[in-house]
């Protein structure tokens, strides 16, 4: 299917590796031209660089820490020419209440909830002066589906999905919101929530695996699976799609299992 992307120009944040990576793939192979952020610099570079050779795409770098002002604000002038948002920097950490004391709430916060919504402000004023545009918000299954012993997150998620429906639910501006809460996806940091919850589950984290055979079809979400549904929904085929939230979890939250 052709998305009608090419040359479309696009921000992806936590692009260094993940579902931000996955993303970066699917918008370069329908030939939209990528502005690639993150703090890590050279995956960011080694990205940028094979997929500007493979789809002969325009692909920059910025590396940027969305928790400070400075680095929103530059990001947002690098992107003045953007029509496309993606929103998934995120490192929000697993724990329960008694574990995740102020200072961690926060900082994990700052990057994956006031990360969004600053970086949303500056780009969807941006994108309104330019008539339109899309922004995608890569959220999480645990704001739909709370978690005790992932209460940051579960908190910061469902922040973000309100944050989503409210900004989306008016078309005044032409720019479409739209969020995808993805379960549990195949990336490091999923590996590394599961160990958290096999610590406390078991008291040894070597067994997280043992949290993956019960998933749907025995494993879980491939990151790509995510970063297609994200270059269709920014997409014109998607462009009556505002307002809500996809979840992609194999039927976890519909009772699976």
């Amino acid at each position: 299917m052709d998305l009608h992307l090419r040359g479309k120009r696009v921000l992806i944040t936590g692009a260094s590796k993940g579902i931000g990576a996955a993303a970066a793939e699917a918008f370069a192979e329908e030939g939209a031209h990528l502005l690639l952020a993150a703090r890590s610099g050279d995956q960011l570079k080694a990205l940028a660089d094979r997929l500007r050779t493979a789809h002969q795409i325009d692909a920059t770098t910025s590396i940027v820490d969305l928790r400070k002002e400075q680095d929103v604000a530059r990001l947002a002038k690098e992107a003045a020419d953007i029509d496309i948002l993606v929103n998934n920097a995120g490192d929000i950490p697993g724990g329960s209440i008694d574990k995740i004391d102020e200072a961690a709430w926060r900082h994990a916060w700052e990057l994956k909830v006031f990360g969004y919504i600053n970086l949303t402000r500056y780009i969807y004023a941006q994108m309104k002066a330019k008539g339109g545009g899309v922004i995608i918000n890569d959220i999480g299954a645990a704001g739909e589906k709370f978690d005790a012993n992932y209460i940051c997150g579960s908190a910061g998620n469902a922040a973000l999905m309100a944050f989503t429906r409210a900004l989306g639910g008016s078309l005044a501006d032409n720019i479409r919101v739209v969020g995808i809460n993805p379960g549990p996806v195949g990336t490091d940091r999923h590996v590394t929530l599961l160990k958290t919850r096999a610590k406390h589950q078991f008291g040894d984290e070597s067994r997280y695996k043992e949290f993956q055979k019960s998933l749907p079809l025995g494993r879980p979400a491939h990151a790509r699976e995510i970063g297609d549904l994200m270059a269709f929904l920014a997409s014109d085929r998607a462009g009556y799609t505002s307002g809500v939230i996809y979840t992609v979890d194999g039927g976890i939250s519909a009772g699976w299992g």
